[in-house]
């Protein structure tokens, strides 16, 4: 049953030009979205970065973790890399 309405889906989309290929208008979108995900991670490592610096100057074996945490802000930018060409 679910395999006859998603081909209906399908036609309709097709039929209305909607599948034609990524507009001006979704590519603005998501550009602005890249860009913001890109700035929120950033404005996070800031804090992060320090504190991970801090903690690897009082001991050594802090390291991998302050790594870890420093570079776990960037996942975002991927993840709304990752939605726009899924969207596109």
């Amino acid at each position: 049953m679910t395999e006859i309405a998603l081909a209906e889906l399908a036609n309709v989309v097709l039929q209305d030009g909607a599948a034609a290929g990524p507009t001006l208008e979704n590519t603005g979108a998501a550009a602005i979205a890249v860009g913001l995900a890109a700035l929120a991670a950033g404005y996070a490592e800031r804090g992060i970065g320090s504190a991970a610096v801090g903690a690897i100057a009082e001991d050594d074996d802090m390291f991998v973790p302050g790594l870890i945490m420093t570079v776990l802000p960037e996942t975002l930018v991927i993840l709304a890399l990752v939605v726009v060409f899924l969207t596109l």
